[in-house]
């Protein structure tokens, strides 16, 4: 019996096994979890609206796919011993293309370096494969073993690969907030909406829109808005005659018959939109908390003080935003046109005065001060 021939077997078995588990692992980890949003954008575009992705089957089955495609190449390569996992660059070069989403692939579609890259790529790989094809019939045996290096070696060629296709992704933090956020109105979960990136500072004026929305379905536009960043000006907290925010796959009829009606072609503006719909006693309660959080955003505190007596009696039970601002707006106006007595929000205000003024330095300042005070319309009006 050939114990040498039985030895080599198993080591290479193990050999294959251990690569092929990093891979599977690793496909399925990135697909399922960081993936699957911006893929569901993808398909989303590219089919017209026509299909719909779901993360966990499209997670499998793209990685059953790459691992076939692996194996097919390990055939026809026949590569062993230390090269194995050259093996899997096609499948992580695939990966790596599926992962490269552009953030306005709404807009354009483009593969950008791609089209030169991918088969550069593919060249130096068939230069290496040949290289290691000439190495692997001199290389001396070696014991094998989970612990051999061999194993180790091709460990690392997998974590080379691993990185690289992280690096080549779209990990813009905004785009895939965007993308779940969008995902998640889908289902109806505003309550999963609000909770992507709200410890995060990454933001962009669509992120902003759909917070906003997202916020308002749950009734806490006025209580919450100012924790998260906000980027984007009044006329923008609809995407309505406006370049700078839109949905992708959540459809923005929704939004508008939240709040009362599907604007017609005529209407171009938000604020017209939201006059006319209060005009034609069309608006729902969320259009009230637009119009307001609309002027906030822009710092209008004078608009504001004036039009808040049109929605809401002004006392101590006003959203949390409104009575920030209020305050604000007595203490900076020497005749205001209405004032809100609450004592705990006064107290707080003149915390956070006196914080500045105990810091001169203009960006100790804004960070000290953010530390205990950000997500306060007052942060919001003096530091964003």
């Amino acid at each position: 019996m050939n114990y040498n021939h039985s030895h080599r077997d198993g080591s290479t078995i193990i050999l294959r096994v251990m690569c092929a588990i990093v891979f599977l692992t690793f496909s399925f980890l990135w697909l399922y979890f960081f993936q699957a949003d911006v893929l569901a954008v993808a398909q989303h575009v590219l089919s017209h609206g026509k299909t719909h992705y779901n993360g966990l089957l499209g997670a499998v089955l793209i990685t059953l796919v790459l691992w076939t495609l692996q194996v097919v190449v390990a055939v026809l390569l026949k590569l062993s011993k230390r090269c194995y996992a050259f093996t899997f660059l096609p499948s992580m070069l695939m990966l790596g293309l599926l992962s490269d989403i552009d953030t306005d692939i709404d807009r354009h579609i483009s593969l950008g370096a791609w089209w030169w890259g991918f088969p550069l790529i593919l060249i130096f790989w068939g230069v290496l494969v040949l290289l290691a094809r000439v190495y692997q019939s001199v290389e001396p045996q070696e014991p094998g073993g989970i612990f051999s290096r061999r194993v180790w070696v091709n460990m690392l060629v997998m974590a080379l690969m691993m990185i690289g296709v992280v690096s080549v992704a779209n990990t813009q933090a905004a785009f895939h907030y965007r993308a779940h956020i969008e995902t998640s109105l889908l289902r109806g979960d505003f309550e999963e909406a609000l909770r992507v990136g709200e410890r995060s500072l990454e933001s962009d004026a669509s992120l902003t829109m759909l917070r906003v929305y997202a916020l308002a379905r749950q009734g806490e536009l006025g209580e919450r808005l100012f924790h998260y960043p906000v980027s984007l000006k009044g006329i923008d907290v609809l995407p309505l005659g406006s370049s700078s925010v839109r949905t992708v796959i959540y459809p923005a009829d929704s939004i508008y018959r939240f709040l009362g009606a599907v604007p017609k072609s005529s209407v171009k503006t938000t604020a017209q939109y939201l006059s006319l719909l209060e005009e034609n006693d069309k608006a729902t309660p969320a259009v009230r908390d637009y119009q307001l959080c609309a002027m906030l955003i822009d710092k209008d505190i004078d608009g504001f003080a004036r039009a808040i007596g049109r929605y809401y009696e002004v006392n101590d039970s006003l959203p949390r935003h409104y009575r920030e601002a209020l305050v604000l707006y007595h203490h900076l106006r020497s005749h205001p046109v209405l004032v809100l007595h609450d004592e705990v929000m006064e107290t707080d205000y003149s915390d956070f005065r006196a914080m500045e003024d105990q810091l001169t330095e203009k960006s100790e300042r804004k960070v000290r001060v953010g530390e205990k005070f950000y997500g306060t319309y007052w942060y919001y009006y003096y530091y964003l």
